[in-house]
């Protein structure tokens, strides 16, 4: 069956799948433009994920780095939202594919499907060695970050309760770094006052990379200073020794066993399967490739953008799979569907490096860009007002800037909630 969307002969029916930073850019853009829009998401959320390791860590609460969908766009007529999973796209017939076997038409399509974390051809880690890129996968981590606390309190076995109090972060990109350094001052400054047979500052934090340094894409001198500081908060810093095993036991790495309850996976990720559904090339992360307007070869009304895509930057190196990225080629698209309707052909996509920003620590960061680079405290605090700037509505920039203050002055994480079930072990 197909649902047909409420338009005028006079509306082009753009169908935009995925309502991230890439999908709800493109429907910001596109107000005022002679369209019809239809954003469909399987969540029903805005997630700005830059912050989601501060919910897994007990820094944030999930409404401070979330919106509904439908909120955001409630000014929008023109905008229908629609909470559906999309299975497939139908090029020919020029409809989306959903789940439940209905079928949305679309004049122009654009895929913001997002991306995955991957294992490297290990898919049975994932129990073991959950991701982090949804809330769900947040508040999960958060659970098992805290009740390995709470299980070393009760635990009188010294073997045991050392594998409880081991956290193993697998990849020493930005999340790796961010979620190891985090959880470190979780277990150094701000749980030992609240238990009584464990001593928290014991906590073993080993974050494992592949590569020779943490933060590949940063400069060299950044990476280094990153590294002393991850060290100087008690990370066990790894490098060089890929991980070959995770199980319920703990993590082998370089011929080395470590027993460890939580293992945290933040080494890699794959693409959304949309050039599966288009029979197109892809690299070996799953991701489009696409040509420099960002349509798919091949099919001049389809436009993928975001993590979903592979595309070049003016110097020939990939655009980085970021949320400013992300944006720009939303900007991008929706400039592009105005300027066909307005018959005019667009210029090639250009990307803009804004710069990279990681966060060490509550007093910690490091900030890339290009030619000026910043380390320690303020850059920190450069790092604390971008995000908190593009940050959704006045109520959530001060409920986050109040968090993080109280942070840097108490030591004190409001957000220390175990959910998704009682005291039984979940594993």
């Amino acid at each position: 069956m197909t649902t047909e969307q409420p338009r005028t002969e006079k509306l082009h029916r753009v169908m935009i799948v995925g309502a991230g930073f890439g999908g709800l850019e493109t429907a910001h853009r596109l107000a005022g433009a002679p369209v019809s829009i239809t954003l469909v998401d399987r969540r029903n959320h805005h997630l700005f994920q830059p912050l989601l390791y501060q919910v897994a860590t007990a820094s944030l609460a999930t409404s401070e780095i979330a919106w509904p969908i439908r909120y955001l766009l409630r000014g929008r007529p023109e905008v229908t939202t629609l909470f559906a999973t999309v299975t497939g796209v139908d090029a020919d017939g020029h409809r989306v594919l959903l789940d439940d076997g209905d079928a949305l038409p679309y004049d122009t399509l654009v895929l913001a499907t997002g991306a995955r974390h991957a294992y490297f051809g290990h898919d049975e880690w994932e129990p073991f060695a959950p991701g982090l890129k949804t809330l769900e996968d947040a508040t999960t981590l958060r659970r098992r970050i805290l009740v390995a606390f709470e299980r070393a309190e009760r635990e009188t076995d010294p073997q045991r309760r050392a594998a409880l109090l081991t956290f193993v972060i697998v990849g020493a990109g930005p999340t790796g770094v961010e979620l190891a350094g985090t959880i470190a001052e979780l277990a150094q400054d701000t749980l030992p006052p609240d238990f009584r047979n464990i001593d928290t500052q014991k906590a073993r934090v080993v974050l494992i990379e592949a590569g020779p340094r943490v933060l590949a894409g940063f400069a060299d001198d950044l990476s280094a200073y990153a590294q002393r500081a991850l060290e100087s908060i008690g990370v066990e810093v790894v490098l060089g020794q890929p991980v070959t095993e995770c199980s319920a036991d703990g993590v082998v790495y370089g011929g080395h066993s470590l027993q460890a309850k939580t293992l945290i996976w933040a080494a890699g990720v794959r693409a959304s399967p949309a050039a599966e559904w288009l029979n197109a090339a892809s690299d070996r992360a799953g991701r489009l490739q696409v040509q420099p307007d960002l349509t798919v070869s091949g099919h001049p009304d389809i436009f993928a953008i975001g993590d979903t895509v592979t595309v070049a930057d003016a110097d020939g190196k990939p655009v980085p799979g970021i949320a400013p990225a992300a944006k720009q080629q939303g900007r991008y698209v929706a400039n592009c569907i105005k300027a066909r309707l307005r018959g005019e052909t667009p210029a090639p996509f250009r990307y803009r490096h804004a710069g990279s920003l990681a966060q060490i620590g509550k007093r910690k960061a490091v900030i890339d860009f290009g030619s000026i680079k910043l380390r320690g405290t303020l850059a920190w605090w450069i790092w604390g007002i971008a995000h908190i700037y593009f940050l959704i509505g006045l109520r959530n920039r001060l409920s986050v800037a109040i968090s993080w203050l109280w942070i840097h002055a108490r030591d004190q994480r409001a957000a220390r909630l175990i959910t998704q079930g009682s005291s039984k072990v979940v594993r």
